[in-house]
């Protein structure tokens, strides 16, 4: 896949819905008066719409994939305060059949310098394929343990907490060390992760550590076997 390519958008085909929120101001089965107008969503709604229009699309195409990010952290039981866009874990190896299918819905897919994703923007937000986690590769391993969680309505392959997390900490490092947002996906999914799997990943990086130290500070969770 050549870098900055950006795919054609053909004609819409029928097959495929129109990419739209869904309008929450009325009943389903109530017709819309003739003055209505829907309610603003908010961004944090804005971002879970589009998350599950490309869910679900990935999904009807038979693509082997992952949601990321904030929306999966929401969908493990995590706050509904999601930040920036959409994330979605493929492989590498799929890249290309992946744009296909978003090109045939009317999506324009961009490349960016950065050779470890791919973009696209539905319904107005930002949505990221992820082909690395902190520089780790999404592998067929990682995706095979995704855990298929209902997304608000729609149901969908979402990152194993463990992985989700191991992720987000190791993406922490001298430039980027926000621990704000993932000290409170941490706290959400505390029952649900292997800390030890996820500090062995670690190794002995600092950013990681302090953020531990900091978990274990706040009885989010247990000191190493040795310190105990």
């Amino acid at each position: 896949m050549t870098r900055n390519r950006e795919w054609a958008t053909p004609e819409r085909r029928s097959e495929f819905p129109e990419l739209r929120p869904v309008g929450e101001g009325r009943r389903p089965w109530e017709p819309p008066s003739p003055n209505h107008q829907e309610p603003p969503l908010d961004r944090s709604q804005e971002i879970l719409e589009a998350a599950k229009q490309v869910g679900a699309l990935l999904k009807r195409a038979g693509h082997t994939f992952a949601l990321a990010g904030s929306v999966a952290v929401y969908a493990h039981g995590g706050s509904g305060h999601l930040r920036h866009d959409a994330d979605f874990c493929v492989r590498r190896s799929d890249a290309e059949a992946v744009a296909q299918t978003l090109t045939d819905a009317g999506l324009t897919v961009r490349t960016p310098p950065e050779d470890w994703l791919m973009k696209t923007t539905c319904l107005g937000q930002e949505v990221d394929f992820l082909f690395e986690l902190a520089h780790r590769p999404v592998t067929t391993d990682m995706l095979a343990r995704a855990q298929e969680v209902p997304v608000d309505s729609v149901h969908m392959p979402v990152l194993a907490p463990t992985d989700l997390m191991r992720g987000l900490v190791e993406a922490f490092s001298e430039h980027y060390c926000d621990f704000g947002p993932v000290l409170a996906a941490a706290r959400a999914l505390r029952e649900k992760v292997d800390w030890e799997d996820v500090r062995a990943s670690c190794g002995d990086e600092p950013m990681p550590a302090a953020f531990f130290y900091l978990l274990e500070r706040l009885n989010v969770i247990a000191p190493p076997e040795e310190h105990r």
